[in-house]
């Protein structure tokens, strides 16, 4: 689906990343992880399109028509109401007005909001407004979802449900997903393999974990299963001594978060 070779990038005089590799598999759910700063987000914008590299390469599959990008801030149009955000990228895309409002409709039902397609986003909650934006990115029916910190913005029991629900949907409809995060429970909850990024300049990638916990999932029962405390201990320790120093050392936790 994704593959990224070697990917060097600057900003002008300044390197950024250099020699990172990574792959998303078909159907599979990637995180990737790191300080702030280290080049996360840069990552995500080379992929699309939006940042050229220096050096490397980032080969696709799929059509870059069939990315979806779920931003941290939901980029909702405050002139339009929930149902005609939704339906804006299908109209764009050459469906009819009346269809695509449908399947606007049909797309807030299932991530719960069922009756406020009428409503604006000021006349919703913040969780409410990443659900709009969430249906926004499915109803167009990507192959290959990256997501910026989408989450990161919400109390923690509304998060756990957005990502559960965006889990669900992500397992049935076999799609690929590539978020970052700088919470490592939640990159593990969701992933079937975590990236670590360590810090700049010239990030590098300096672990890959697979994560061997079946599917379906529930994203709260994953972190009692036997492998997660231990690997989830295994990526802090890489932190700490690959990334960032040795604990006590050059702000060693910055950026990172452990939970929901």
């Amino acid at each position: 689906m994704l593959r990224v070779t070697d990917l060097a990038l600057s900003y002008g005089a300044t390197p950024v990343l250099e020699g990172v590799g990574m792959e998303v598999e078909d159907g599979e759910f990637v995180s990737l992880v790191g300080p702030s700063g280290s080049g996360k987000s840069t990552i995500l914008r080379a992929i699309i399109g939006l940042q050229a590299p220096s050096a490397g390469k980032v080969e696709l599959g799929i059509d870059k028509r069939e990315i979806g990008f779920l931003f941290q801030d939901d980029a909702l149009l405050p002139w339009r109401n929930a149902a005609a955000n939704v339906a804006l990228g299908l109209k764009l895309r050459g469906m009819a007005k009346d269809a695509a409002l449908q399947r606007a409709e049909e797309w807030l039902g299932r991530l719960g909001l069922h009756g406020l397609g009428a409503r604006y986003p000021r006349e919703l909650s913040g969780g409410q407004r990443k659900r709009v934006a969430l249906a926004q990115v499915l109803a167009l029916e990507p192959q290959l979802l990256l997501m910026d910190e989408p989450f990161s913005a919400l109390d923690a029991i509304t998060r756990a449900r957005l990502s559960q629900d965006l889990l669900r949907h992500v397992e049935e409809r076999h799609m690929s997903v590539l978020l970052v995060t700088h919470d490592l429970e939640e990159a593990l909850a969701l992933s079937d393999n975590v990236y670590l990024l360590s810090r700049g300049p010239k990030a590098r990638i300096a672990g890959q974990y697979p994560v061997p916990i079946p599917r379906p999932r529930d994203i709260i029962k994953a972190r009692t299963h036997s492998e997660f405390g231990p690997l989830l201990e295994r990526i802090w320790q890489n932190l700490s001594r690959e990334v960032v120093g040795e604990p006590g050392k050059d702000e060693p936790w910055a950026g990172f978060s452990i939970g929901l």
